[in-house]
């Protein structure tokens, strides 16, 4: 019996395990979806635009650890969901994008919404392939299962021709089962060598981040922090990956960072980096550690051999796959140090003095306040989700991470990726309380998608913190530029309305002590709901305050 591309495409996707495929309809995979009308196992989750959708597959897939999966068709939709391939990549989230493509006949004459994928994302991904004959769709499947997973993870992008796809043949390639990496380990002689630069040091320190963690790798983590009284901080949006309220755990490496924890790490004399690349936001700006040959001496610990070096010259490159490396470090004991035991409580206490909100200002809604309640009352596995803008800089200050996997927000910097991620994770965990913090700009990037969220019953809550101004960017003017405010002043429509037009319960909140019950009425609509937070438009960061005449110092 023969069977067409899109049908061969599905069950391939089967075979990998897949169970739910975020999209936008296109007529340029019109079998795929037609394919996917017959296998109910895979859920069909319709996005209002690309770039939301892409953003959803890359959520899934840090949750998971599986790749995410998108289709999208070509030219635009390739376009707009480039910013999640983008993610990924920066991300290292395993991701796989189809995109319908021009029919091999109409290749290279710029045919309607004709795009040359090779070239538009080989700097955006691990692989890029146009698949020509529907009798190999299996074996490129199975490799871009496989690469996405391999190594440092990543996106891999697949160009479908939309001929390819509703080419009936009578055989097809076989059918591979479920991907699964090859996982590097510790050479002979490695775990020794490391405990043997900890066991010298006097200001030792984690650096932990990167993706593909599994709870035993983490519990295998903390297990070994604790013992050894090692300080833990996390690199860029990483801090899920050790509880925060463990006496370990002292801090984040982000955009407005700790100036004390900053200046802590150029303090280190040994620094293990287990997973992080070690990346700008990380390193602020490549301050915090010297390249290539930093003061500290480095163990730098990642599943990829290519990052090994590749910034920073090591004196111990470990290549080894992390949670595995983790419960390796079980045999790591570098005993007591009076000067390390006091390095551990420094560390933590100051980490404990940053991340405690102040006491509530009156006026507007106070977000340090909001946020800490938030951290204090949500449930253990609780979700947390947001994009990019300086309203990031409370949520990762106030906000201590449980568990792991309960972080999705984007190296990558991107706006608009936490209602999206939010949705992913909802439907992935419809049990678990999911939030979404958003500003009113970043917001505005996919406000849409409530829409997809009341469609499929993604119950999840987003915080809209709207100042009415695009923040990271009037902050910046003020610092080089003060009082010559241009473009970044926004006018927004009524949020509140804007969610209940979508059938979304929603609420404008005003002021801090309202906050509190307002979260909790969201929670008990058993719908998608939206808070709009008012909040002070002068105060851009925990940190700096504009006023009339012009910025302030540091409060």
């Amino acid at each position: 019996m023969s069977r067409t591309g899109g049908q061969i495409l599905v069950d391939a996707l089967r075979h990998q395990g897949v169970d739910r495929v975020y999209c936008v309809p296109g007529e340029s995979y019109l079998p795929v979806l037609d394919a996917l009308y017959d296998v109910p196992e895979i859920a069909l989750v319709s996005a209002r635009h690309e770039g939301a959708a892409a953003n959803m597959a890359e959520a899934d897939g840090k949750l998971t650890g599986r790749p995410g999966i998108c289709f999208v068709t070509r030219g635009p939709g390739a376009t707009h969901a480039s910013v999640g391939v983008h993610t990924a990549f920066q991300d290292s989230t395993p991701m796989i994008l189809f995109i319908g493509q021009v029919p091999r006949g109409a290749r290279d004459r710029e045919g309607f919404q004709e795009v040359d994928f090779r070239a538009m994302f080989a700097p955006l991904a691990k692989w890029v392939a146009e698949i020509d004959q529907p009798g190999r769709i299996p074996e490129y499947v199975a490799r871009a299962f496989r690469t996405a997973l391999t190594g440092r993870p990543g996106p891999v992008v697949l160009s479908l021709p939309e001929d390819v796809l509703s080419e009936a043949v009578a055989t097809a390639g076989q059918m591979a089962a479920p991907a699964m990496a090859p996982r590097a380990t510790p050479g002979d002689g490695d775990v020794q060598t490391l405990s043997g630069l900890l066991k010298g040091a006097s200001r030792p320190l984690v650096i932990v981040g990167g993706t593909g963690w599994s709870r035993e790798g983490c519990a295998a983590l903390a297990d070994f922090a604790h013992r050894n009284r090692l300080p833990v901080v996390a690199g860029f949006r990483r801090q899920d990956l050790l509880d925060n309220r463990s006496e370990n755990y002292c801090g984040h490496l982000t955009l407005g960072a700790d100036p004390t924890l900053m200046e802590r790490v150029k303090a280190a004399d040994v620094i293990l980096a287990l997973g992080s690349r070690l990346g700008e936001i990380t390193t602020s700006g490549y301050t915090l550690l010297a390249p290539p040959l930093p003061q500290q001496t480095l163990i730098h610990v990642h599943p990829d051999p290519d990052e090994l070096g590749r910034v920073y010259q090591p004196r111990l490159a470990i290549a080894s796959e992390l949670s595995g490396f983790a419960q390796a470090l079980s045999a790591v004991d570098i005993g007591w140090d009076e000067r390390r035991t006091d390095w551990l409580r420094d560390a933590r206490k100051a980490y404990v003095k940053y991340s405690t909100p102040a006491s509530s200002a009156a006026g507007a809604v106070d977000l340090a306040s909001a946020i800490g309640w938030l951290s204090e009352h949500v449930s253990e596995d609780a979700i947390v989700t947001n994009g990019a803008g300086n309203y990031t800089v409370w949520v990762h200050r106030y906000f201590r991470y449980r568990q792991p996997r309960t972080e999705l927000a984007p190296v990558s910097g991107s706006m608009g990726y936490g209602v999206p991620a939010a949705i992913a994770a909802k439907l992935r965990y419809p049990d678990r309380e999911v939030i979404a913090f958003a500003g009113d700009g970043c917001f505005l990037m996919y406000p849409q998608e409530l829409g997809t969220a009341v469609q499929h019953g993604a119950n999840l809550v987003v915080i809209v913190v709207n100042n009415g101004t695009y923040g990271t960017i009037r902050m910046h003017q003020e610092r080089r530029f003060p009082g010559r405010v241009i473009a970044t002043d926004i006018v927004n429509p009524d949020f509140v309305a804007l969610a209940r037009s979508f059938g979304a319960h929603a609420e404008r909140v005003r002021s801090t002590d309202r906050f509190a019950p307002a979260y909790r009425e969201a929670r008990a609509a058993r719908k998608p709901a939206l808070l709009e937070l008012l909040v002070d438009p002068q105060q851009l960061s925990p940190s700096f305050r504009v006023s009339r005449s012009g910025p302030t110092a540091p409060v």
